[in-house]
C-alpha cells in the first residue's frame, strides 16, 4: 500500500510538472451547431445553462455551470471560475469553448485543480465531439501570474465597482438593464453577468469577435463588495495574441468598462 501511495504521488507530481511546461489553448473549437442544440448538448452532459447573450452579430455566448464547478470556485476571489463560456459563432460556423484548463489555471491561481478542470473538459468533449486547439494559447506555468506586460494588472488586481450588503448588490445586479444572469455559488457569494453599455462593448469587434464570449462581463459579489476583473487583465488573458498596437487601439476601453460597471452598483 505504501509503495502504491508513493507511486500515485510521483505520478501526480509528474503530471503537474508536464502540464506546467505545456502551451495551453485559450479556446477549444468544436463543429458548428446552433444555440438551441448547444444548450441541449450541455444539459445532456450534466451542465446547467444559466444564461445566453448576443455578444455581437457574429454569435451568442452561452453560460453554463454545475454543482462541482460552483463548489470548487466557492472560495474568496475564485468565483469567476464557477461558470464556463461557449460561443456559438454563426459567422465562422464553429463553436468556441473557453478552455477549462486555461481559465482554471488563470482564475484559480494556486488552488488550481487540473483533475477538476479535465473533468469539465472531458464532459464537453463528450457533448461536442472532437475539439481543436485555438491559435490563442499561453504557457501553463505562466497563467497564474499572467499579466500583459510589466506594470500591468494581474488576476488579483480587481476593481471594486460597488459596496454594500450582498442582498443589496445582488438586487442592483438583477435590476440592471441587460443583466444576463446572477448565479449563487456559495453562502453569501454570487457571480453576476452584466451587459456593458453599447459603446463600450464594441471593443470585441476591433480586436476579434471570434473571442466574444468574453462578454457579458462577470462581477463577483462577496464580502460586502462587487468586484470585477481589471479589464486590462481580463481582455489580455482572453486575447493572449493581442499585440501592443492592438491593445493601444482600445486604450480607453478598460476605464470605460469600470465606469459602466460602477453605474450598475452605485
Amino acid at each position: 500500500m505504501k509503495k502504491l501511495f508513493t507511486l500515485l504521488i510521483i505520478t501526480l507530481a509528474f503530471s503537474l510538472s508536464a502540464f506546467a511546461s505545456e502551451m495551453v489553448s485559450t479556446y477549444k473549437i468544436a463543429a458548428y451547431v446552433d444555440v438551441e442544440t448547444a444548450k441541449s448538448k450541455l444539459s445532456t452532459a450534466g451542465f446547467e445553462v444559466v444564461g445566453t447573450y448576443k455578444a455581437t452579430d457574429a454569435g451568442t455566448t452561452i453560460l453554463y455551470t454545475n454543482a462541482a464547478m460552483k463548489a470548487a470556485a466557492a472560495k474568496e476571489i475564485r468565483g469567476f471560475n464557477a461558470v464556463g463560456r461557449i460561443l456559438v459563432d454563426d459567422e465562422r460556423k464553429q463553436v468556441s469553448i473557453a478552455n477549462p484548463l486555461y481559465f482554471g489555471a488563470a482564475f484559480m491561481q494556486k488552488e488550481f485543480n487540473k483533475t477538476a478542470s479535465l473533468t469539465v473538459l472531458n464532459s464537453l468533449k463528450k457533448a461536442f465531439g472532437t475539439l481543436k486547439d485555438s491559435e490563442d494559447a499561453w504557457e501553463a506555468k505562466g497563467l497564474s501570474g499572467y499579466h500583459f506586460m510589466i506594470g500591468m494588472p494581474n488576476y488579483e488586481d480587481m476593481d471594486t465597482v460597488g459596496t454594500g450588503s450582498t442582498a443589496d448588490l445582488v438586487a442592483k445586479a438583477k435590476a440592471a438593464k441587460g443583466t444576463v444572469s446572477v448565479v449563487q455559488i456559495g453562502t453569501d457569494r454570487y457571480v453576476a453577468f452584466v451587459e456593458l453599455d453599447k459603446r463600450t462593448s464594441g471593443f470585441v469587434k476591433k480586436i476579434g469577435s471570434q473571442n466574444s464570449e468574453i462578454l457579458p462581463y462577470a462581477v463577483l459579489i462577496e464580502g460586502g463588495a462587487a468586484k470585477a476583473l481589471n479589464a486590462k487583465y481580463y481582455i489580455a488573458v482572453s486575447y493572449p495574441l493581442l499585440t501592443m498596437t492592438e491593445f493601444m487601439g482600445i486604450a480607453t476601453v478598460p476605464d470605460a468598462i469600470t465606469k459602466s460597471l460602477q453605474k450598475i452598483f452605485k
